[in-house]
C-alpha cells in the first residue's frame, strides 16, 4: 500500500506494535479479523490433514438423550467406525453428541467442529479431536473438505443449512460424488414433497438435484450409501 501527502502515517509499524498504550478497539477491525480467519483455517487443516476417510453427521442439538433419534445417532456413529470411517459432527449436544458417542465407544476417531454460540457450552465429552470456530464459513469448509458424505438426522435451521450447503456445492460442481442421506422418512417427507411438487415443478431445480438425496429409516442402508457401497448417489424415496 502506498500513502502520500496527508495520508502518510507518522508512526512506524514497530512503534505501533510495541506501544501498548491507547485504545484496544483495533483488535476488532476487519484487517485483524482476516488474521483470525486465517488462523482458523490453519488450525483446522493442521488438525484434520491426516484424519483419513470420514463422514459428517448432522442433526439437532435439541435432541433429548431418550429420543429415538439419539439412539439412531449412536448407531450411525458406531457403524460408520465399523465401516472404517471417522465421524465428524458439529461437536454439540443432542444428535451430534450421539454420533460422537457411537464413534468413540466403537474405538474410532470422533471429531467435533464446534462453533462459538451464545447458547451452547463447548464440545461434547465424546469428541476425541475438537476444534472451536468463530466463523461458520471456516467450519463449513472443514466439513466439506474432510467428509466423503453426510448423514443427516432430524434437525432444525442449522441442520438444514448444512444439508443445503452440501447440495449447492454438488449442484455447482464444487464437489463431486458427495452423497447426502436423510435419516427419518416421516420427518423429512414434507420437505421432500415441497422440493418435488413445488420447487422442481416450478423449474427452480433439476431432477438430478433431487437424485443427490436419499432418505431412509435404515441405518445400515444409510451407512452403505455414504461409504460408497451402493454407488456415489442414492435416490429420493417417497
Amino acid at each position: 500500500m502506498r500513502q502520500r501527502r496527508r495520508q502518510v502515517d507518522g508512526t512506524t509499524t514497530d512503534q505501533r506494535l510495541l506501544d501498548s498504550r491507547g485504545p484496544s478497539d483495533w483488535v476488532h477491525t476487519d484487517p485483524w479479523r482476516v488474521l483470525r480467519i486465517q488462523a482458523e483455517f490453519v488450525e483446522g487443516f493442521g488438525a484434520l490433514a491426516e484424519l483419513g476417510p470420514a463422514i459428517g453427521v448432522f442433526g439437532s442439538a435439541r435432541t433429548p438423550v431418550d429420543h429415538p433419534s439419539y439412539a439412531q445417532g449412536v448407531e450411525v456413529g458406531r457403524k460408520l467406525v465399523e465401516a472404517g470411517y471417522a465421524v465428524i459432527t458439529g461437536g454439540g449436544p443432542g444428535a451430534m453428541e450421539a454420533a460422537n458417542k457411537g464413534a468413540c465407544e466403537a474405538g474410532g476417531v470422533s471429531v467435533g467442529l464446534g462453533i462459538e454460540l451464545p447458547f451452547e457450552s463447548g464440545l461434547n465429552e465424546w469428541c476425541d479431536v475438537g476444534i472451536n470456530f468463530r466463523y461458520f464459513f471456516a467450519r463449513k469448509t472443514m466439513f466439506v473438505k474432510y467428509s466423503q458424505g453426510f448423514v443427516v438426522l432430524p434437525g432444525g435451521l442449522g441442520t438444514l443449512d448444512e444439508m443445503f450447503e452440501a447440495l449447492t456445492l454438488a449442484q455447482t460442481q464444487k464437489v463431486t460424488a458427495f452423497p447426502v442421506v436423510l435419516l427419518g422418512t416421516d420427518y423429512w417427507a414434507g420437505l421432500l414433497d415441497w422440493l418435488r411438487e413445488t420447487v422442481l415443478a416450478d423449474g427452480k431445480i433439476n431432477p438430478e438435484d433431487l437424485d443427490r438425496l436419499m432418505v431412509t429409516d435404515d441405518v445400515d442402508e444409510a451407512v452403505a450409501a455414504v461409504t460408497g457401497q451402493t454407488g456415489p448417489e442414492g435416490q429420493v424415496r417417497p
